[in-house]
């Protein structure tokens, strides 16, 4: 065995000894579907923490050819499936983790160099009697080394974006760097498979892939590795019934990353933190600080300021991701923007839909934190301040000061669009952002003869918070939204619940900018 060539599986194991170990071993049958054919290449991108070097140190140790699968993946679904058996342990693994090699190098230069000479040294080792030539390339001694043994390789590249990332503004080292790739893997026969897994996908220029040869899943579009990004409802729940965890609780937290036929994904990171600590908390994005987030929302492009409060209360954005570069500098519009939040894992993505929106809790606090630190968005660190005295408000059914608190949200949101009860209702949103901590919020709740504007539904350990219909109306006094409420059989859309429940009237006079609230306990 070697360091890059053939690595020992010693990571794959620490990885199954590990008090948490959720088996993803089935994304092997779908490369398995891939290897040895024109679709060998795969680019898997998904946000630091979800599992992408785990991965790689589990492919690496199926195919390579110096170990034993049978025992490796014993007791893995795997090992029920019909390929299986087809590619175990018949190829030499390559694995590569590129920031080792950016880490240890001051230019792009000297990395491939680097890369270049470790490979070469162990190939040497495999084919006796080749011999090192100054004006050759990786690919010649890989090309002779299949020619001699037979044997092809599957490459496993990790962290493979890390120059894009920690070099954002070097172009020239960019393009040397996909140069060398594409130079590395491009229409080589002595590829069985490249496994390349980063936060980014492939770099662009103009429409088309620098490596347009790999087929990419991305958190934009994770195709059928939607499964393998993080966990899933099911896997949670066997989880939290293991460490005798609150799912509930579990699910506000960190549950709101979607894709098509895998609607609820959790962040593994979070959900390990939180039950092997048994404290909900802000794990994954300890793992980076806020200012990160802050240098993206603060860009001065037209409607995301917009955007980001939108969805800050709790509402989706429609986003148009095909201008985005795959690079974290070339942005042209606003959509840009949210699209590298999408791939960052800031914000959650409806491919069906296209919209984006903050999946969770845990992110939500890092939007919070900021927006608010420096006091450059005054709408949210007020509407996020007075959000709690406002549920209290609510709750002690204070019409006067429920009314005012809102009238002040308004006024810090009036450079937002604000002339309909759509616009109003996602103010409104964020003017209770204190309530998510208590209350599952639901808009256009099916309800008795129509649809209730907004419901808030106690979670299910706060049994003592009473449930809340709130009917917002645009020019109207506050008198009819509660006629509407009872008129309409509102509160029918909770048949179930048998706890108490308040009806909330809100309405906003455009004629002298006021509002009105009035409360009926139901």
């Amino acid at each position: 065995m070697g360091i890059h060539i053939n690595p020992n599986p010693v990571k794959f194991r620490m990885d199954r000894a590990s008090e948490i170990y959720v088996d993803k071993s089935m994304i092997i049958d779908v490369l398995n579907s891939a290897a040895c054919t024109s679709q060998r290449y795969v680019c898997v991108s998904r946000p630091r923490r979800f599992g992408k070097t785990m991965a790689t140190d589990m492919i690496a140790a199926y195919y390579c050819r110096m170990n034993n699968a049978a025992e490796e993946f014993q007791g893995l679904r795997i090992t029920q499936t019909e390929s299986f058996s087809r590619y175990a342990n018949q190829f030499d693994v390559i694995k590569l983790n590129m920031q080792d090699y950016l880490s240890a190098s001051k230019d792009i230069d000297k990395l491939t160099k680097i890369l270049q000479e470790d490979i070469e040294d162990e190939l040497f080792e495999m084919v006796p009697g080749a011999k090192k030539r100054e004006d050759r390339s990786l690919s010649y001694y890989l090309e002779y080394a299949f020619e001699i043994t037979g044997r092809q390789f599957v490459f496993v590249v990790d962290e493979w974006d890390c120059i894009f990332r920690e070099y954002p503004h070097d172009s020239d080292s960019q393009k040397k760097y996909l140069d060398f790739l594409r130079d590395l893997f491009k229409d080589k026969g002595y590829i069985a498979l490249c496994y390349m897994t980063g936060i980014l996908p492939i770099k662009k220029y103009g429409s088309q892939s620098a490596l347009n040869m790999f087929t990419e899943y991305s958190m934009e579009n994770p195709g059928e590795m939607a499964s393998f990004t993080g966990f899933s409802e099911m896997e949670v729940e066997e989880l939290c019934a293991r460490f005798h965890v609150d799912m509930d609780t579990c699910r506000q937290w960190y549950d709101g990353y979607s894709f098509p036929g895998c609607s609820h994904v959790y962040n593994p990171k979070s959900i390990c933190a939180a039950l092997t600590s048994g404290i909900f908390d802000d794990y994954w994005n300890k793992t980076e600080t806020y200012e990160a987030l802050r240098a993206y929302i603060d860009m001065n492009f037209d409607g995301l300021r917009d955007s980001i409060v939108k969805m800050l209360a709790g509402e989706r954005q429609k986003i148009n991701t095909g201008s985005f570069q795959n690079d974290m500098t070339t942005f042209e519009t606003a959509d840009d923007v949210l699209t590298l939040l999408v791939h960052l894992g800031y914000l959650g993505y409806d491919f069906e839909r296209k919209e984006a929106f903050i999946p969770n809790r845990e992110i939500a606090g890092e939007f919070v934190t900021a927006t608010t630190v420096q006091n450059r968005w005054n709408e949210v660190i007020n509407s996020v301040s007075r959000s709690d005295e406002l549920l209290q408000a609510t709750w002690a059914e204070n019409e006067e000061k429920v009314a005012s608190i809102i009238e002040h949200a308004h006024l810090e949101t009036s450079h937002l669009q604000y002339n309909d009860e759509n616009a109003l209702s996602y103010t409104i949103s964020l003017a209770y952002y204190a309530a998510r901590q208590y209350y599952t919020i639901v808009r256009e709740l099916p309800s008795g003869n129509g649809f209730a504007d907004l419901a808030f539904l106690p979670r299910r350990n706060y049994p003592d918070k009473p449930a809340m219909i709130i009917e917002l109306k645009w020019d109207r006094a506050a008198n009819t939204t509660i006629d509407q409420i009872l008129d309409r059989k509102y509160p029918e859309g909770l048949s179930e619940y048998s706890g108490s429940l308040l009806l909330v009237g809100i309405s906003y006079r455009k004629e002298d900018r006021r509002h009105e609230c009035k409360i009926l306990k139901a």
